[in-house]
């Protein structure tokens, strides 16, 4: 049976118009199991193609944790991209692939020796840090490595902030760049996150700025950057319009230009940007497919039930990242009406939003989540029995 959607322009306006008919056409053809993560491949290449192409010497290592499938790394491997990676699994899969060690990069700061050990072994050979303790595994288990060492950077405008674990200030990137030269390590680069999500275009600012006067520190003594990493944050479209990858570029690269050009790093043959795009390739490419599984009318208003949650995909729900959904009308006319969206575990812990929007569905009808394609996956969990959502490419 033709399944009816009501989607109306303020939504439309938040997917691409091809990524959505894919999915509507596929949920007609099939039947379909859920919760599923139905993944546009045209989406993913067009990503790929756009992401780093505004900022001059850009090498892109897509952020394998952002979704670590085997089905979205099967397709990116057979592109012209590199990989990020930061643990055991994310190495098996790529190495599963037949992925070149030379297209890997690890931008964890904080590594087990054991990953070292088998990321050196594979043949990768930049690495992040951001303390003393880890020179001395590098040193130890991958000598002669490439370093890039991890500043600390405000996430103000970012809807999911990486500023607390990681980076350190300017005066201590320094002794840990003189340091790892010390003991023969090949400390050239500089790397910092300006947060995940990032709506706020002047932390690359903040961040360029201290990896200049990083920069021109290490100079004197006797260190050359050549590579200066800026990470990830490029945002997607879930609830509102986000900045856009073209005028972000365009920004960092200026910037570049203007911090690092008249050291002679720029336009001489010095600086490397690497730039690790995770939710940017994978977020709105993605449409989670769920289904409902009940109703209820509480004391504090109505509540829908669906098969995929907090805790089997839906996890950056309780951090920040607001979705929008659209349901299942089945041709139904009426308004939408204000519910809470709850997940199928039985913690009371797995409420995904609160006040949302809907036209009312029936119990079977399909909810489409919409910029699905991102953190969903790599954070679910099979707590409580609840099934991880299958990847399906489009």
């Amino acid at each position: 049976m033709v399944k009816s959607f009501k989607i109306d322009a303020a939504t439309a306006k938040l997917v691409e118009k091809s990524t959505l008919l894919k999915v509507l056409n596929y949920i007609d053809t099939v039947e379909l199991k859920t919760p599923v993560l139905l993944m546009d491949g045209d989406r993913i290449r067009r990503s790929i193609a756009t992401v780093g192409r505004g900022i001059a010497g850009c090498k892109v290592f897509y952020a394998v944790k952002a979704n670590p499938s085997v089905e979205v790394l099967r397709l990116l491997a057979g592109l012209d991209v590199g990989f990020e990676i930061s643990n055991f699994g994310e190495l098996n899969v790529l190495s599963a692939l037949g992925v070149d060690p030379e297209r890997i990069i690890s931008s964890n700061p904080v590594k087990t020796v054991d990953f070292i050990k088998a990321a050196y072994a594979y043949g990768v050979r930049y690495f992040s840090y951001d303390s003393l303790t880890e020179i001395e595994k590098m040193s130890q288990h991958a000598p002669g490595s490439n370093l890039y060492v991890r500043l600390a950077i405000p996430n103000e405008g970012s809807e999911w902030p990486l500023s607390k674990k990681f980076g350190v200030e300017i005066e201590d990137a320094l002794t840990l760049l003189t340091r790892a030269k010390e003991k023969g390590l090949n400390p050239l680069g500089i790397t910092f996150h300006v947060g995940s999500q990032c709506n706020n275009i002047y932390n690359w600012n903040i961040a360029l700025d201290k990896a200049r006067l990083l920069s021109d520190m290490a100079r004197d003594a006797g260190i050359i950057i050549s590579l200066i990493n800026i990470g990830g944050g490029y945002p997607i479209k879930y609830t509102k319009s986000v900045l856009s990858i073209e005028a972000i570029e365009r920004h960092i690269n200026r910037l570049i230009r203007e911090r690092f050009y008249n050291a002679g790093d720029l336009g001489g043959g010095g600086i490397t940007v690497h730039l690790e795009p995770g939710r940017a390739v994978v977020g709105d490419a993605g449409i989670m497919v769920s289904r409902v599984t009940g109703k209820a009318e509480r004391l504090d208003g109505r509540w829908l039930y669906i098969d995929v949650g907090v805790f089997n995909g839906l996890m950056e729900s309780i951090g920040g990242i607001k979705y929008t959904y659209v349901t299942e009308t089945r041709g139904a006319g009426g308004m939408k009406d204000n519910w809470t969206l709850a997940g199928p575990s039985c913690d009371s812990f797995d409420v995904i939003d609160k006040n949302v929007q809907l036209y009312e569905p029936e119990v079977g009808d399909i909810v489409l989540i919409l910029s699905g394609g991102a953190y969903t996956i790599s954070y679910a969990s099979e707590f409580n029995g609840c099934s991880i959502p299958e990847t399906l490419i489009v």
